[in-house]
């Protein structure tokens, strides 16, 4: 790492591929080494999930730093570690009894809150904070502390209290998602009773990480500049729209990218066939079939030359998926179409999707969970790509789905209006489309886009300059990480 290099600690909750929940995680692999690559001396801070700990060797302890606790105080062992998928060195902050557990990084099973997060996160943020003021005294003190999300929003109210600090910058990933606890883990937690007002991290009778973050970073980022007006109205503030609209002076809306590495159709490990922009069949022929394949594996031509309709994500109300099956039943009445979805969420969805794909075992394909080399064949395999979202604060599948050629259909919120282009008819004629964008929330309108690019569909040479025009967008990180250099040097 060259002299004078801006110094920049990471902190976040997960990070691909270690530990991966949604696009958060995509984004906390991506922009550190889009920052790298500029010559930024990087470290990126994790809690010690057992999960994540199984996949580091060999590790190097840096130290040991008590903080405060629910029940008084807690030790936590700091290690340092190299690994083959990161430019630079990650730290890990190792404390057994709060993160030494299976399964998921915030809920468990059943999909119920961990009951000790309060305490859990604000542990990491106490650690982390101090890490950014070098209490290890390891001679790297960052110039700038980049959190992510609710929980690392307590760093900055942390730091925000120190006379010499690093600067601040809290990204929101999703304002649905408000790290809330009750008064009584506050007290426990014995957290600066001064954060306890409106103007600090309560929220009626509450508090709240992400509104922590808000209010005491010196600067507040959101993943797309259309959230970023959204999330200072009250359809998209959850009650927070009044702080963000005070704070409108601090407020940035930066596109997020994606790694254009990973997710290159010409390359792709995990696509059975290779293509490209100016090559798009038979290659994307052959991803379909292969998709097909794998679940009826005696597809036929009929299975393979009506339209494959892809669906990859989180099966929650947020991301429409009660419009979509709402939707499959006129889809299969009308039409010759299939469906593949990926993704888990809430058990009552799953089971009427399981319960559809039982009924029409030759035109409904459902995985439950969540696969990464299969997330890539169905960008590659289908024809179309649901992202129906009410809300999206950026979304990144959208912008898969243009790389691989693959139209997507989306709502016009959020980064998927800054990212999709409606195939008007001038649209269509200026080589601009990209995508179908419906305006009206509901399955009314949805139904109305799915049937124009049904339509747009049976007209190849149409389709053809639609694809292309959705692979030749630049979503990569090269803008995005300058705006951040620049963010962070003021």
């Amino acid at each position: 790492m060259k002299r004078g290099a801006m110094k920049i600690l990471f902190a976040a909750s997960e990070a691909y591929p270690l530990v991966k929940t949604g696009g958060l995680g995509d984004v906390l692999y991506s922009l550190p080494h889009a920052l790298h690559d500029r010559g930024a001396d990087i470290r990126l801070v994790l809690p010690g999930y057992r999960a994540l700990l199984r996949q580091l060797d060999p590790m190097r302890i840096l130290g040991w730093l008590d903080v405060r606790g629910a029940e008084g105080m807690v030790s936590a062992r700091i290690l340092e570690t190299r690994h083959p998928d990161f430019a630079f060195p990650l730290w890990v902050i190792d404390c057994p009894p709060l993160f030494d557990r299976e399964g998921n990084p915030y809920v468990d099973a059943s999909g119920q809150d961990w009951p000790d997060n309060a305490e859990r996160f604000a542990v990491f943020a106490r650690v982390a904070a101090l890490l950014a003021q070098d209490a290890l005294n390891l001679g790297w003190q960052p110039a700038v502390v980049h959190m992510h999300d609710w929980q690392t929003g307590l760093v900055a109210a942390l730091l925000a209290e120190q006379p010499r600090r690093p600067k601040t910058v809290f990204t929101i990933h999703n304002l649905a998602y408000g790290g809330y606890f009750p008064s009584s883990d506050f007290v426990r937690l014995q957290l600066p009773s001064h954060w306890w007002s409106p103007e600090g991290a309560e929220f009626h009778g509450v508090f709240s990480m992400l509104k922590a973050g808000i209010v005491y970073a010196d600067a507040v980022t959101t993943v797309s500049p259309t959230y970023a007006q959204e999330i200072c109205t009250p359809e998209f503030g959850y009650g927070l729209d009044g702080l963000l609209l005070s704070r409108q002076y601090k407020l940035h809306g930066i596109l997020n990218g994606i790694d254009t590495r990973i997710w290159n159709p010409s390359t792709d490990p995990h696509l059975p066939a290779h293509y490209s922009v100016s090559r798009i069949q038979p290659g994307k022929r052959r991803n379909k079939r292969a998709l097909l394949e794998r679940f009826l594996p005696q597809a036929d031509d009929a299975a393979l030359q009506a339209p494959l309709l892809g669906l990859v994500g989180r099966l929650v109300e947020q991301k429409g998926i009660d419009w979509v099956l709402a939707a499959i039943p006129v889809l299969l009445a009308e039409t010759d179409v299939r469906l593949v979805l990926l993704g888990s969420g809430q058990a009552m969805y799953e089971r009427k999707l399981a319960r559809l794909a039982r009924q029409h075992p030759q035109r409904i394909f459902i995985e439950v969970g969540y696969d990464e080399p299969l997330a890539h064949r169905i960008e590659a395999g289908a024809d179309l790509f649901l992202m129906p979202s009410r809300f999206e604060p950026c979304g990144l599948n959208q912008m898969y789905s243009l790389r691989y050629g693959t139209p997507p259909v989306v709502f016009k919120t959020g980064g998927l209006a800054d990212t999709v282009v409606d195939a008007t008819e001038a649209a269509l004629q200026d080589g601009s489309a990209t995508g179908f964008v419906f305006d009206v929330p509901d399955v009314a309108a949805f139904l109305d886009a799915l049937r124009r690019a049904l339509d747009l569909y049976r007209q190849p040479a149409q389709w053809r300059r639609l694809q292309q025009a959705g692979m030749r967008q630049s979503f990569g990180w090269s803008e995005s990480a300058d705006r951040y250099l620049a963010l962070y040097s003021t």
